[in-house]
């Protein structure tokens, strides 16, 4: 949309819409919202689908305070974990018994999953610390991660954070009936409308890539971007990030990327394999709204990347004080990257990212709060709002948009 016409769609929503201060209108069907939740500990989305079906995408808890590190958010009188679960329940208010029919892991670090070590322990005997904290207090349907059944891709995954997570797998699989499960790149029929699929012919869930493997485009076939395991020395494996699931969710004619931690940027020495963002980026095409991989650290957003998605809004979930890396902003930014506009919202900002980086970040349409996807009946526009993340009344601080999908 031309900046003038976007600029008088704000007013008018401005004067007839939500404006600063107004609660945030309850979901209704035929939406689709995308929550990127700010706890100041890690990433964490909330999904609710135009039909009712609801997903979590990664609940991360970091173990580690300081300089270096955001704040909680609202505050460290709970828990990541707790604090993911009350955002919920609250958006799913109207629900009287509210479930979580998908919960999904980007992939294996404690940002992104939960890992304190201190944590209490719940009903099932382990610890109780992000993505097992939420389960522990809304039921999970369907558990999706990258390691299903057998956790050995590139070796096997052991220490304690994995062995609590399998612990609440365990448990949940045995008394609570949740169904546990690997995403299989190339299928679009794994996260589906569970509550009115019918109604919704035009909206997908497409699976892109998990432990190296990536959609080819062409039906539910996928390629192996690793090298075979057999083939390298284990300081050669590949890491962790480089396994992340990729996923790209299609409603009429938006569609939104999430890639977790993929890296693009590689250094001198590294194989090209180890560029996950370009193969990626050709399965994937362009996207209305796009969440940074990495959390826009500086071996992500590659200028190929950028230039095939050519997100019109950017999610930046931010936590430490290297994100976002200054190249990769101005990357972000650039017109030379990609032409046209482009809005970057992050969920937080340290003060010595502004030390470093300067009037760049002067750009960000907001640099605070959680923030709010929402996307019109049929998927043809969408807005994004702006949350207080202090409190839990989740006031609305500022309106963006509406923006025309492409």
């Amino acid at each position: 949309m031309h900046r003038t016409v976007a600029a008088f769609a704000a007013i008018v929503l401005g004067a007839f819409g939500q404006q600063p201060g107004d609660s945030l209108p309850p979901w209704t069907p035929g939406t689709l919202d995308i929550h990127q939740i700010n706890t100041g500990r890690g990433n964490s989305a909330f999904l609710h689908f135009p039909d009712g079906t609801t997903m979590l995408l990664d609940a991360g808890e970091l173990g580690a305070t300081g300089p270096r590190y955001t704040s909680p958010r609202p505050d460290a009188s709970r828990t990541p974990g707790d604090w993911i679960a009350r955002y919920i329940r609250h958006m799913l208010a109207q629900d009287p018994s509210p479930v979580l029919d998908y919960a999904y892991l980007t992939h294996f670090h404690d940002d992104h999953m939960g890992g304190n070590p201190a944590a209490k322990s719940g009903k099932g005997g382990y610890k109780l610390t992000g993505i097992t904290e939420v389960g522990e207090q809304l039921p999970i349907r369907t558990m999706i991660d990258r390691g299903w059944p057998d956790y050995n891709y590139p070796a096997p995954l052991t220490g304690p954070m994995m062995e609590n997570y399998r612990a609440f797998l365990s448990w949940q699989s045995k008394n609570n009936s949740m169904k546990v499960e690997r995403l299989q790149p190339g299928r679009n029929d794994q996260i589906v409308l569970r509550r009115d699929h019918a109604r919704y012919p035009n909206f997908e869930v497409r699976n892109i890539a998990a432990n190296g493997e990536v959609w080819t485009g062409v039906a539910t076939v996928a390629r192996a971007q690793h090298p075979r395991i057999a083939d390298l020395k284990p300081e050669d494996y590949p890491t962790e990030n480089m396994c992340s699931l990729v996923i790209r969710i299609s409603y009429g004619k938006f569609d939104f990327y999430s890639g977790g931690d993929i890296p693009g940027v590689r250094r001198d020495d590294d194989p090209p394999w180890r560029d996950m963002e370009t193969p990626v980026a050709k399965a994937v095409g362009p996207v209305e709204v796009a969440v940074t991989d990495h959390h826009g650290n500086r071996d992500s957003q590659s200028a190929f990347f950028l230039s095939v998605l050519r997100p019109q809004v950017i999610l930046e979930p931010v936590w430490s004080s290297d994100h976002p890396g200054h190249d990769v902003l101005d990357r972000m930014l650039s017109q030379r990257t990609y032409p046209g506009p482009r809005d970057i919202f992050a969920t937080n900002m340290l003060e010595a990212n502004r030390l470093v980086i300067g009037p760049l970040l002067d750009r960000l349409k907001s640099a605070q709060g959680h923030i709010v996807v929402r996307v019109a009946p049929g998927g043809d526009t969408f807005r994004v709002f702006i949350l207080d993340d202090t409190a839990e009344t989740y006031r609305i601080q500022s309106v963006h948009g509406p923006y025309q999908s492409r």
